[in-house]
């Protein structure tokens, strides 16, 4: 009774047309650009990397051959695990929580100045001044970020003018530019869903919570962080899922040291050209970044519902 009461109720609230039009765009994305490219991605994963005219035959059969590629690497190696792509792996993984854990340290305070001002002309210029750098392309962006961190970038200039370092120091194979990069690409989608979440907090609550003798430190913990929950875990579960899958920042940012999980894939589908190869590579990094967000989910007793809100 609960789901035709929820579409009644959509379409009441949009009309017969309207209702139709919304409900037949929002089933072609889901059904046409994300579920059967990942199901097709899926059933890559499991087959040879067999020439055209061979597809289709009898030699295209399914196989773990490419997942166990991953993990022990070619037939015949002389090495149980194939560590090189298993690093890789696990560093972008663990560079991801960085980046994301990063991105939650610089925008809570400044999610919680925004959304507990009264809408000032100040503020407003501050959110303009943040949206308007997202207007240019990301890869000029990132472009952008390595001649800021390069060799004779503005940053080690100005350092050695000041007399900080007697030559430049290397920021790209220190990886410095590379999570500087990833923060400052996803950081907005961290800071709204808080500043969204965090302005709909009473600031009664504050100052009730301040006339009780709570601290800073003890109204944050126990009345504004609880509030922005929702917000908090929408936000990390973005910069997260964005961060592992980025390829962009890592290809332009990245060190001769510090290959990405996604290079690898784009690696195998277009260097390579073994497809199947790059597909259960693609797949398996999907499947660890949904395990670890609902893992997170879970230990913050976050829901979906709480994240839709």
């Amino acid at each position: 009774m609960k789901k035709p009461m929820i579409f009644s109720e959509f379409f009441r609230n949009n009309g017969k047309l309207m209702g139709s039009i919304l409900f037949f765009l929002v089933a072609f994305w889901i059904i046409f650009l994300i579920l059967l490219p990942q199901l097709s991605m899926l059933d890559y994963s499991f087959r040879y990397n067999l020439p055209p005219a061979e597809v289709g035959g009898p030699k295209d059969v399914y196989t773990l051959r490419n997942y166990r590629f991953l993990v022990k690497g070619p037939e015949g190696a002389s090495d149980a695990f194939n560590y090189v792509d298993l690093a890789v792996f696990v560093r972008t993984i663990l560079a991801a929580m960085a980046v994301t854990i990063m991105n939650l340290i610089l925008c809570y305070p400044l999610a919680y100045f925004l959304g507990q001002s009264k809408g000032t002309g100040f503020v407003r210029l501050l959110v303009v001044m943040l949206i308007v750098p997202y207007w240019i392309n990301e890869i000029l962006r990132a472009f952008a970020l390595r001649i800021i961190f390069g060799d004779v970038g503005v940053i080690n200039g100005l350092m050695m003018q000041l007399g900080l370092i007697d030559q430049p120091y290397d920021f790209i194979n220190a990886d410095i530019a590379l999570y500087a990069g990833l923060g400052y690409a996803y950081i907005l989608l961290m800071l709204f869903p808080m500043y969204n979440v965090i302005e709909s907090l009473d600031r009664n609550q504050i100052e009730a919570a301040r006339d009780m003798g709570a601290s800073w430190i003890r109204i944050h913990r126990r009345v504004v962080i609880p509030h922005a929950k929702p917000g908090i875990a929408s936000g990390m579960t973005m910069v997260f899922m964005l961060s592992a899958g980025a390829l962009a920042a890592p290809q332009v940012l990245g060190g001769t040291s510090s290959l990405w999980f996604t290079q690898l894939v784009y690696q195998r589908f277009n260097n390579t050209l073994d497809w199947p190869l790059g597909a259960a590579y693609a797949i398996v990094l999907l499947v660890a970044s949904i395990t670890i967000v609902l893992t997170f989910m879970k230990i913050f007793k976050v829901n979906m519902g709480d994240i839709g809100k």
